[in-house]
């Protein structure tokens, strides 16, 4: 059974995802895949929320999505979304949040450099690995094409991995603190 405070974290990191998605994608003209910066809401989910958190956030928003709320990047919802070229992306969000919070919660010290390697490993590890077969299949198109179709998204998604890495590092401090001054008898402001 969940606690209110944690279904209060999943509805908070399902809405960040919704808001990233406010933000309009980039297009290229040889690739249906667009740039959002909605991944940086999976990796702000799997940073700051427990494993079973992070992987109800991003199964949330999905499901948000598939009824038909605008809420991915470029205002696309429905169904339809999980059976384009992005679909793969999309369905691998929650493994990801997930592996991510997992892993972090294995570390004996969270530094941004640790964060960063985590981020990376996971957002380009995992998202491709399940988004690049399936992108191939739906653009009928051989896998290691939409492979070299997806090099052009690595520096972007490392660079999101380091902001990504930098945001959570100073959110966790924040969180701590505000729980030392509580824990102190301090008040809050």
């Amino acid at each position: 059974m969940l606690k209110i405070q944690e279904m209060m974290q999943i509805a908070l990191m399902t809405a960040i995802m919704g808001i990233l998605g406010l933000i309009p994608p980039i297009f290229f003209t040889f690739t249906p895949v667009p740039i959002t910066l909605q991944t940086a809401g999976l990796l702000l989910a799997g940073g700051l929320l427990k494993p079973k958190q992070a992987w109800m956030s991003l199964l949330l928003f999905l499901l948000i999505v598939a009824a038909g709320a605008p809420l991915l990047s470029g205002g696309r919802g429905g169904m339809g979304v999980f059976f384009g070229p992005s679909g793969g992306f999309l369905l691998a969000y929650p493994i990801a949040a997930f592996v991510i919070s997992w892993w972090l919660n294995r570390l004996k010290k969270m530094t941004a450099l640790r964060l960063f390697a985590v981020y990376a490993v996971c957002s380009i590890g995992i998202l491709y690995i399940c988004g690049v077969p399936f992108q191939a299949m739906m653009m009928h198109i051989e896998v290691k094409q939409a492979a070299l179709l997806s090099m052009i998204y690595v520096p972007g998604d490392l660079i999101k991995a380091g902001i990504c890495s930098v945001f959570t590092v100073k959110i966790i401090q924040a969180m701590s603190y505000r729980k030392r001054e509580i824990h102190k008898g301090g008040r809050a402001i």
